[in-house]
């Protein structure tokens, strides 16, 4: 179960907040709070895992409550003003509902939250299944068996998937290679990491993935050839 708090200034959203929470199994609705100071004494003493945060209150926003949270807590922010989603996903929020949302866009919201939980917390043993990155504003899933290629450009990475639309995230290229199973993905290039099982060929100094010609560093060949030997 995701232990979770609401806060809002305004109660009537409180309560539609703690009538949605009942239709999902997997979140347990622990306390409201009108007070953004209660909520972080609270929080202070039991820390839960989610946070249903409005933006905008008078006495404390969301988004400056949010940076006092010391725990390494998920936050979906609420509010009827849209021009807030910017800063509240570059607080790393797992996302933002805009009032008044539905029952559906609420599950939506929750149930990416319980997909992140899970992948943040996997069981002993467990192999990742999807990939979760920051982009466009939004948490992406991406299921790993689908990444074709990941491209390194500057401070972004361009992933590119199979049948999908590339996802453009601000991430580094080891900080994403230590996401990936190490048996699967490869470093083959500076610019380059690639999915060993999408390989369609090399020749010479490349590889080819889907049509898409990828050039091979000199520094990486020998780890690339020990993994095509299957050593």
């Amino acid at each position: 179960m995701i232990k979770a708090i609401a806060i809002d200034d305004e109660p009537p959203a409180l309560k539609v907040i703690e009538s949605f929470c009942t239709e999902v199994n997997f979140i347990e609705l622990q306390k409201t709070f009108t007070s953004p100071r209660d909520a972080l004494k609270y929080l202070a003493k039991f820390p839960v895992d989610l946070l249903f945060l409005d933006i905008n209150m008078p006495s404390l926003s969301g988004i400056d409550l949010y940076k006092e949270v010391r725990q390494d807590t998920m936050a979906i922010f609420t509010t009827a003003h849209s021009e807030h989603a910017v800063e509240g996903f570059n607080l790393n929020a797992v996302d933002f509902l805009l009032k008044p949302f539905t029952l559906e866009r609420f599950v939506q919201a929750v149930n990416k939250a319980n997909d992140f939980y899970q992948f943040q917390h996997p069981s002993l043993g467990t192999i990742p299944q999807f990939l979760f990155v920051r982009a466009d504003y939004s948490l992406i899933k991406i299921p790993i068996a689908d990444i074709l290629f990941i491209e390194g450009l500057d401070d972004y990475l361009k992933i590119h998937i199979y049948n999908q639309k590339m996802v453009v995230a601000r991430m580094t290229m080891k900080s994403i290679l230590d996401k990936l199973p190490a048996n699967d993905f490869i470093r083959v290039h500076r610019s380059y990491i690639i999915s060993f099982s999408r390989i369609g060929s090399v020749r010479n100094k490349s590889i080819v993935i889907s049509g898409v010609e990828i050039p091979i560093g000199a520094s990486y060949e020998e780890n690339l050839r020990r993994m095509l030997k299957g050593q």
